[in-house]
């Protein structure tokens, strides 16, 4: 069984540098700026993790059958991780309705809401995941939207196009926004997949202060440390001033971290598991 597992610890990177900025992000924006830049990360981060954690369901199926036995296959397994869902086949399409019966979580979150995942191809040349949510919520946000996932056999990268609207429960704060981002686990010599992986592309949404982007730049990140250990992040916000973070290690045991803003820049060394 092919399994193309990336995990939901990427989206909420960005939050993490901004909190790691602390004040000196908020010398190059004013304090009300600072402030919004912080609740946008926020929310959309939370929203990212919510459906790219759903998005892993998608990928327990053995690559290069038939898209109605692979979507068959697919359902056994769903039905096997979520007895507190109720889980339907459709030719190749799966429906999962979360919380239909109290008590509900998943990955330790209470979760509601619909989620249609669609088989579109699979060749092993060329898989693809076609995923639907409406109304997903884990008490925190909802978000209702799509994405498209392909990979292959014999590239282990996966792409993820995304699409999405969501809102902050707690006080109504929406956005909507897309990504295009491609997922490959790290070099074998460092220990692959089942040590980290590497992520490039872009997110962009439209929210309360106006359109914000996020680029990300060859960022690797391993499963252990609370941050990448190399690459960039450059986040353009609405008030035309753009920060930007970069990571290294130095050692076995460190994460620098370089800050770049308006004002200037800074660095700071983080301690991580060697």
């Amino acid at each position: 069984m092919n399994k193309m597992r990336f995990g939901s610890v990427f989206p909420l990177i960005p939050l993490v540098v901004l909190s790691v900025g602390g004040c000196r992000l908020q010398d190059g924006l004013t304090g009300q700026e600072a402030q919004q830049a912080s609740e946008e990360l926020q929310v959309e981060s939370q929203s990212q993790a919510l459906t790219s954690s759903t998005v892993e369901l998608g990928t327990n199926f053995t690559i290069g059958g038939a898209v109605e036995h692979a979507a068959d296959e697919l359902r056994t397994f769903v039905k096997s991780q979520l007895s507190c869902a109720d889980v339907t086949l459709s030719g190749h399409t799966i429906t999962i309705e979360y919380g239909v019966r109290t008590g509900c979580l998943f990955r330790g979150q209470p979760i509601t809401g619909s989620h249609q995942i669609t088989i579109s191809k699979n060749d092993t040349s060329d898989v693809i995941v076609d995923h639907v949510w409406t109304d997903l919520s884990n008490g925190k946000v909802q978000v209702s939207g799509t994405a498209e996932v392909t990979w292959s056999q014999s590239d282990v990268s996966r792409h993820v196009v995304h699409d999405l609207k969501w809102t902050r429960l707690s006080d109504g704060r929406m956005g909507e926004g897309k990504g295009d981002r491609t997922q490959r686990p790290l070099p074998d010599a460092e220990g692959g997949l089942s040590t980290g992986f590497t992520e490039t592309g872009t997110r962009s949404w439209d929210g309360k202060a106006g359109h914000w982007s996020l680029e990300i730049d060859h960022l690797d990140m391993r499963w252990v440390d609370p941050l990448p250990q190399s690459g960039a992040l450059t986040l353009e916000t609405p008030f035309d001033k753009t920060v930007s973070a970069s990571f290294a290690r130095p050692n076995a045991t460190t994460i620098r971290v370089t800050l770049e803003g308006p004002r200037g820049s800074i660095s700071i060394n983080k301690t991580t598991s060697p």
